[in-house]
């Protein structure tokens, strides 16, 4: 497009796409980053000390779940918010959104920071069901969004297993 030009509605509706897509993206991943700060400096110390459950993935296996999952969100939610927040639905769906992915951050900070493994299970338990609640409200919207989150509903639900067994092997760590 020349400069000073405007473009047309539907080059201008594409950027804003565009744009939108990109900002539900990096919503999650920088939660996902912001979280890697909380974990990273655990893991070699304090983590690796613990007793874990013979289910427990190799480290290497979560950095690219998480990405995978983060992306997902994002998907998910722009499938939502490029219906518009006008609607009812697609705002109590944000702020569902917005509080799980809050409660993601905070397990991290929880379990790996602050070391506590059963305050950390507790908040593994509100942020599973604000998953389910996130994609029940999204499935009003759009079915591919709820559909898009049932992998990190899974994974959470497994590290929900993980977290309760590793409190249970290390002597109930609070």
């Amino acid at each position: 497009m020349l400069p000073g030009r405007k473009g047309t509605p539907m080059e201008s509706r594409k950027l804003r796409t565009g744009l939108l897509f990109v900002l539900c993206l990096a919503i999650p991943l920088l939660v996902g980053i912001i979280g890697s700060y909380f974990t990273s400096g655990s893991i070699p110390g304090w983590y690796a000390g613990l007793n874990k459950p013979a289910i427990n993935p190799p480290a290497w296996v979560f950095a690219p779940v998480w990405t995978a999952l983060y992306i997902l969100m994002g998907f998910s939610l722009w499938l939502v918010v490029r219906e518009g927040t006008r609607h009812a639905p697609v705002r109590q769906g944000i702020i569902i959104f917005s509080i799980q992915l809050a409660l993601n951050l905070l397990w991290s900070i929880v379990f790996f920071s602050w070391h506590m493994i059963a305050a950390a299970f507790v908040v593994l338990m509100l942020l599973v069901g604000f998953i389910a609640a996130t994609a029940l409200v999204f499935r009003r919207i759009s079915v591919p969004a709820a559909w898009l989150l049932v992998p990190y509903l899974a994974w959470c639900c497994f590290a929900a297993v993980l977290n309760a067994q590793i409190w249970l092997l290390n002597g109930f760590l609070v």
